[in-house]
Parts: structure tokens; C-alpha cells; sequence
């Protein structure tokens, strides 16, 4: 495990940007590349990775916590370049394991018994082999590791957790207190943004899977005081 955690006392809670790695050749073959070592991004990627570099600009991101393997560690670089932030390798939000699945044509996985149990079932799937990780325990380490570095991050900071399709819809679904089994209605592509602010007693989804959108809104001062955990009945004024 590659981090470290300081418990912090918080006055408020953060935002989180969850950002999925840009493409991959795997992506683009429709290769399920897993946690194969030496997945790179390709040409696409690295101009998603440019141009949500700076979409990000304005956002004063504090840290970035990363998932180990080189897709995700390549975004960050990319999209953090001018920064000095602190960046943490953590295993947490790594890419699930997906056993013998790895590696494999998605066309091929669908055939399998198995693709269907994933698509209306995920809560109930063991990948096979192995190095083989069930659902449910991919969601509870990445949900367990954004609710730690939340209470390390400081009140109402902004930080960015870079990872992978699955993972980031396993987090969401979390936020969104959604069942796991419903986690495929969610979809996730590469260098997108999905935003959550985290309060004392429940998330809100600002957004999902954005891939234009501006983000400088993010740039505004952030309150002293903790935000509310009320939801606004009847919608609100906006911010």
C-alpha cells in the first residue's frame, strides 16, 4: 500500500474530482487490459489529457491521489505538470482484478456466463482465477480510501483521484447511494471529471462523467464554514 494517513479533525469536508486515466490502445482495441503491466496511453489520450489539463487550470487542487499503474500515473503528469502538489500512489483506487479476465477481447467476455452476472449482478461476481477480485471488495477499498484521504485532505479543499472506469463507478454509485447492482447504469469515460462534495452526512454528485465542461467555477473562494449536509428542498438558488 502505497500511502500514508493523518487523522485530521475537519470543519468541513472536501470536493472530489474523480478523474478517469485517457485512453489506452487497450481502450480503443476493446482489450479489458486490467492491471497488465506496460498499458500506455495512446495518441488520443495524451490530447485528453492536454486539453483537461486545461480545463483544470483554474481549480486549486491541493493533491492528487493516483492509482499506481502507468495509465493513470501518465494522466496525472499530464494534467498536473505545472503543479506542485503532493501526488500519493495509492493501491486503493487501483484497477480492479480481474483474473483471467485480463487481458481478454471484450467481444470474447461477452460470450462468457459470466458477462451476464456482471452486467445485472455485479455484487454477486468473483472475476475468476487466482489473482481474481469480487466486486464488492473493489468498491469498498476505493470507496474506504477517498472516505480516508477525505479526513486528511483539510475543510473544504479540492483534490483529484485519478483511476479507472469500474472504480470510479463503484465511488459514485457509493455517493449516490445506489446499490452496486445498479452500478452499469453509470457510465465513465476515459478523462472525464466526476465531481462529489462530501459533507458530514451525505455526498452530492455535482456531476458525472464530464468531458467539456468549464470547471472554473471551482476557482471561487471556498466558505470558512462547513456546508450544509441539508439538501435544498425544491432545488435552490444555484451557487
Amino acid at each position: 500500500m502505497l500511502y500514508a494517513l493523518s487523522r485530521i479533525t475537519l470543519a468541513g469536508m472536501p470536493t472530489v474530482l474523480l478523474i478517469r486515466h485517457g485512453r489506452t490502445a487497450a481502450n480503443a482495441s476493446g482489450t479489458l487490459a486490467g492491471r497488465t503491466p506496460g498499458v500506455h496511453l495512446d495518441d488520443k489520450g495524451l490530447e485528453q489529457c492536454a486539453a483537461l489539463a486545461r480545463r483544470l487550470a483554474p481549480v486549486p487542487l491541493v493533491a492528487a491521489v493516483v492509482s499506481p499503474l502507468e495509465r493513470t500515473q501518465e494522466t496525472a503528469s499530464l494534467i498536473l505538470e505545472a503543479r506542485n502538489i503532493p501526488v500519493h500512489l495509492d493501491d486503493r483506487v487501483a484497477e480492479c482484478r480481474y483474473g483471467e479476465w485480463t487481458g481478454q477481447s471484450l467481444k470474447v467476455l461477452a460470450k462468457d456466463p459470466l458477462w451476464k452476472v456482471v452486467q445485472s449482478h455485479p455484487s454477486a461476481v468473483t472475476f475468476p482465477g487466482e489473482d481474481g477480485e469480487s466486486m464488492i471488495d473493489m468498491q469498498h477499498r476505493a470507496v474506504s480510501a477517498v472516505r480516508g484521504w477525505n479526513s486528511t485532505m483539510g475543510a473544504n479543499s479540492i483534490y483529484a483521484v485519478v483511476s479507472h472506469g469500474d472504480v470510479i463507478k463503484a465511488i459514485l454509485a457509493d455517493a449516490l447511494g445506489m446499490h452496486l447492482d445498479q452500478f452499469q447504469r453509470i457510465h465513465v469515460d476515459p478523462a472525464s471529471v466526476s465531481i462529489v462534495d462530501y459533507t458530514t452526512h451525505r455526498p452530492f454528485v455535482q456531476r458525472t462523467n464530464d468531458t467539456s465542461g468549464d470547471l472554473s467555477h471551482l476557482a471561487a473562494k471556498r466558505p470558512k464554514k462547513a456546508r450544509s449536509s441539508d439538501a435544498a428542498v425544491g432545488g435552490g438558488a444555484g451557487r
